[in-house]
């Protein structure tokens, strides 16, 4: 336990992600404290609180990655555990929101996954959550609590600005990514470019047109998720069909379903770059995966909100800080 500002405070990790627990541990200075997390043979998860939490102001650190459902159901079952414990406060750090690409009906009588996320998370007697580049930043209306939705997008530039690339465009992998991509490249002070793509089914992309000068250019496609790396992959090729000299790609959610790491690893792509919001095994066997740790924001963030000091600017420093 910690005594911050009066208050007391517990940080507790659940599964699927406790390398960036400890980061966040050790940014915030709040050990993790003890719960036990089981399987039962049927399937069923159970979750054992083995120390008091009575009062005090509970973080609980589960990004909602794959096994998606499985780390949902951890979420909620640690926080009808909390409440029934008498918990002062609860707040989720949610770096990753699973189902968050399920923001909204594409086609008659589909469900709209993110909202009924949301209404699980808030029924179960969550008090705030805090994610990382949501999908869609509309799915912060789907909840009546607080929630931060903080961008990854200062920690990945300060990584480019560090390295010193020159002639550098930043490229969007498609027309819904162009806000984003222009908001990375007025960090570096760089031209953009777009991909004009379409999807003939989900996971699939085939390059249509390529919007905007990348001949000779160092190209830096930009995402918020990675996932089988198709759009990445497609899209490299066409840079490099069209001139440009090298191709990075940062996103702040590596997923890497279907052996995603490997085939990027053997593509034409120069570096990927992405944070920790999301575990990854063994990244260190590949020369061409970086990742940076989101940990150290985050433990920044719960220190802001017990003292009840604004939020937005840790995440907009790291990236001036890298500038001096």
């Amino acid at each position: 336990m910690s005594v911050i500002e009066g208050k007391k405070v517990k940080l507790f990790a659940l599964s699927a992600n406790p390398s960036l627990a400890q980061d966040v541990s050790e940014a915030s200075g709040i050990p993790i404290s003890a719960c036990e997390v089981t399987r039962f043979a049927d399937g069923e998860i159970g979750v054992n609180i083995t120390e008091s939490v009575r009062g005090h102001h509970v973080f609980v650190v589960q990004p909602t990655s794959k096994p998606v459902n499985e780390s949902l159901m951890e979420v909620l079952i640690m926080t009808d555990a909390l409440k029934r414990a008498s918990a002062a406060s609860i707040t989720i750090l949610m770096p990753y929101y699973g189902y968050s690409r399920q923001d909204r009906k594409a086609k008659s009588r589909q469900p709209i996954t993110a909202k009924l996320v949301a209404d699980l998370l808030q029924v179960a007697g969550v008090d705030r959550v805090i994610c990382i580049d949501l999908h869609a930043a509309q799915i912060q209306g789907f909840f009546d609590i607080p929630i931060d939705n903080f961008p990854g997008m200062p920690l990945l530039a300060s990584y480019f600005v560090d390295s010193k690339l020159e002639n550098i465009t930043v490229v969007s992998p498609d027309h819904g990514g162009v806000t984003r991509a222009r908001s990375f490249a007025k960090m570096l002070g760089t031209p953009i470019a777009i991909i004009d793509k379409r999807r003939p089914e989900a996971n699939k992309a085939e390059v249509m047109n390529i919007i905007g000068d990348v001949a000779g250019r160092t190209c830096i496609m930009v995402d918020d998720i990675i996932d089988t790396g198709g759009t990445l992959m497609a899209g490299a090729n066409a840079l490099l069909e069209a001139g440009a000299t090298a191709v990075y790609a940062a996103a702040t959610h590596a997923i890497f379903s279907n052996n995603a790491i490997e085939r990027l690893q053997n593509s034409n792509i120069k570096k990927v770059i992405v944070t920790n919001t999301i575990v990854l095994d063994d990244v260190d066997k590949y020369d061409k995966i970086e990742q940076l740790s989101i940990g150290q924001l985050l433990g920044k963030s719960i220190l802001n909100i017990i003292e009840d000091e604004p939020i937005s600017q840790i995440f907009e420093n790291i990236y001036k800080d890298s500038k001096q």
